[in-house]
């Protein structure tokens, strides 16, 4: 039941922030105040990680954007999960849409960079999805479940969804859980929603029996982000 899965609001800064604006961020959710029914996750650019984490509120946890595949090596400009850990971050996200489509990063190579981060002791936000053209074009189901089950096998314009094509989107990407892998993954796995949330429509979304929660970008740059955060009634 969803009721068994803690609300997760992750907040993406993507190549965004100063220590200024960081500063002014960070004194929003210390502010609050911020739902305890919500984990709370943010994600600053890896040269602020440190900064970020020496003065996020008790409760909250930070991210690294990105790692990859293994623990050192000849990788310029990479970083690995062990040097995630090392500085005390214990969440990752991999397998961004940016990382795909700007990077160039394949379901393979996402699927390898998940689970050793995963091996290497990290909690892993893998993000999965379809393109706009793709939605539009009736691929969705084909494309997040080719996407899923890359991952799942291993041991810039936008247009929001809305609630109700969430909700189908995730109660399709529960049942492959539990038709591909268990029962006990499908009921206990969070399914967040990475659309353009914002203050206008996460309540909305937070309704929704499969959306355990949000990876927010823009909006988790400002006030509105603990709007989002206290979402789920």
């Amino acid at each position: 039941m969803a009721s068994e899965r803690k609300f997760f609001v992750g907040g993406n800064w993507k190549m965004n922030g100063n220590k200024n604006s960081i500063e002014d961020i960070i004194g929003y959710l210390k502010t609050g105040p911020l739902s305890p029914n919500t984990e709370v996750v943010v994600a600053p650019p890896s040269v602020y990680l440190q900064f970020v984490k020496d003065r996020v509120p008790a409760g909250v946890g930070v991210a690294g954007q990105n790692c990859y595949k293994c623990e050192k090596g000849a990788f310029t400009g990479e970083i690995s999960p062990q040097m995630l850990t090392d500085v005390g971050i214990h969440w990752v996200i991999l397998g961004h849409s940016e990382r795909r489509n700007v990077f160039g990063e394949t379901d393979e190579l996402i699927s390898t960079k998940v689970g050793y981060a995963l091996s290497s002791g990290l909690s892993v936000i893998a993000c999965i999805g379809e393109k706009l053209e793709e939605r539009e074009s009736g691929q969705t189901e084909s494309v997040v479940s080719q996407q899923l089950r890359a991952i799942a096998s291993n041991d810039n314009d936008s247009k929001t969804a809305t609630p109700e094509q969430a909700q189908e989107v995730h109660k399709f990407l529960r049942q492959w859980l539990h038709d591909n892998v268990s029962g006990s993954v499908a009921t206990s796995t969070r399914i967040i929603y990475g659309g353009s949330v914002n203050g206008g429509n996460c309540a909305t979304l937070a309704l929704q029996a499969d959306v355990d929660g949000f990876l927010v970008g823009g909006a988790s740059l400002k006030p509105e982000f603990v709007q989002i955060i206290n979402s789920k009634q």
